[in-house]
């Protein structure tokens, strides 16, 4: 992250590093509808001007991976060289991850005939004498019953033997002779969840793989787990990059206030991650060549320096340090200078753009599905909403646009240039923009933000 103009990470996101022909139709383009600069991305807060692309260099447009691609090149990384032993963990810890091993009943559920009302329990054709004691629910076994006798019972309580059925309060009277009636007829075994009847010893109650939501957490606990064996959630590391960055106060002498420092590690964790160190190393390379190399994460984020300014240390560093890179830029608007890097065997690097929405791009785009495949939950079915105004596209590249969910639409929002965190803070979801943009009313594939479906993705703590 840098201000405006100071290193080329800007000048390389302006001009998608076009050829001649691109940059003719880009200029065509221009002249038949007003283009957008909030498109263009940069590597601090603020967008450098169009003026600046004439340092433009074309080999680097075909180094992009397309938007889609990239993002299924970020699975298949974790999927390819992911191997995390499951580890086993306390109920309360399990919250929101993948079961490693398959939920298996460890005893009959119900494991004895329970009373599913409160009311009597009876045996035989009324009517019936009742017992002066009661059956409370955790005592133990009460006395058999003998026909023409009924006992006062509590709901979850064990049934005696020779029960024919729970009679339920408002269905019984007592006459005055102490004799209970039944108001309606009844059938045998009514209102008496018998042993088993959920599950049986052994049975499976859920597959490998299912996500850990708080019901799983109730019907672990009724089957007599004190611990489930899981996935073990994804380590990221961020480490912050730029000397012109305030962690505090208002903007000042060239300097801006560091947005993504707050911002990633609560967002990683919201993805399923655990971020075990935000470290701030500035325009360093050589700090930042030992923060990565010391790295225990599974996920290394680096924030801006992405491109092959002076002070962009990022590419140099993962060469020097024998780094695989996966990903060199995506074509999608914001964040274009984004990459994927597998720095170690079991550790991947995910290089976002200094911009802030810029910076989120990226993160949905490569860090989002390589730490679901670590976690190993699912990918979300895709669902596509019409825009209830028109977005125009980028000629060549998918960009990504904050939207808010009303109803049956998603409504664009403005503020959305790669500098600007104003309209993804109000928005619900990110729409997925084809290179030459959708008409009103046309269907837009959507991402939601984790937070927007509130769902078992917000883990911010």
């Amino acid at each position: 992250m840098t201000a405006p103009g100071t290193r080329s990470e800007a000048s390389a996101e302006d001009t998608d590093d076009l050829d001649v022909e691109e940059a003719l139709a880009l200029v065509r383009d221009a002249h038949r509808e007003p283009r957008d600069d909030s498109t263009d991305d940069g590597a601090g807060q603020a967008s450098a001007p169009a003026a600046q692309s004439s340092g433009a260099r074309p080999a680097e447009r075909h180094r992009a991976t397309p938007w889609p691609q990239a993002r299924e090149a970020a699975a298949r990384a974790a999927r390819s060289r992911a191997r995390r032993a499951p580890v086993s963990v306390p109920l309360g810890d399990a919250l929101g991850l993948a079961l490693a091993a398959p939920l298996d009943a460890l005893t009959d559920l119900p494991s004895f005939d329970t009373s599913a009302m409160d009311g009597w329990a009876v045996a035989g054709p009324g009517p019936w004498q009742v017992r002066e004691e009661g059956v409370l629910a955790g005592q133990t076994q009460p006395g058999p019953l003998t026909d023409g006798e009924a006992v006062r019972i509590a709901t979850g309580a064990r049934v005696p033997a020779d029960t024919t059925a729970v009679l339920r309060t408002e269905h019984g009277r007592i006459d005055a002779q102490g004799r209970l009636h039944t108001t309606r007829e009844m059938l045998h075994g009514q209102d008496i969840r018998p042993r088993g009847q959920e599950c049986r010893s052994g049975d499976q109650l859920l597959p490998v793989g299912t996500l850990v939501t708080p019901a799983v957490l109730g019907l672990a606990a009724a089957a007599g787990y004190d611990t489930v064996t899981v996935v073990p959630r994804p380590r990221a590391e961020v480490l912050v990059l730029g000397d012109e960055l305030l962690t505090e106060g208002l903007p000042h002498d060239g300097l801006i206030r560091d947005a993504l420092g707050p911002m990633l590690p609560p967002w990683l964790r919201a993805l399923g991650a655990d971020v075990i160190a935000v470290r701030r190393i500035g325009d360093d390379a050589k700090a930042l060549q030992k923060a990565v190399t010391r790295s225990a994460a599974d996920l290394i984020v680096t924030t801006g320096g992405t491109a092959a300014g002076p002070v962009d240390h990022v590419h140099p560093v993962l060469e020097r340090v024998g780094a695989e890179l996966l990903v060199d830029g995506v074509k999608v608007r914001p964040g274009h200078p984004m990459l994927l890097a597998r720095a170690k065997e079991h550790q991947h690097l995910v290089g976002l753009p200094g911009n802030p929405l810029a910076a989120v791009s990226g993160l949905l785009t490569l860090a989002e599905p390589l730490l679901r495949t670590l976690a190993a939950h699912p990918a979300p079915e895709p669902y596509t909403l019409p825009l209830r105004e028109a977005v125009h596209g980028h000629p060549h590249d998918t960009r990504l646009i904050p939207v808010v969910l009303r109803g049956d639409h998603a409504t664009p929002l403005h503020y959305n240039g790669p500098a600007m965190l104003r309209g993804i803070a109000a928005a619900d979801a990110l729409a997925v923009v084809p290179p030459g943009g959708v008409r009103q009313g046309e269907e837009a594939e959507l991402l939601d933000l984790p937070w927007a479906t509130a769902g078992i993705g917000v883990c911010f703590t």
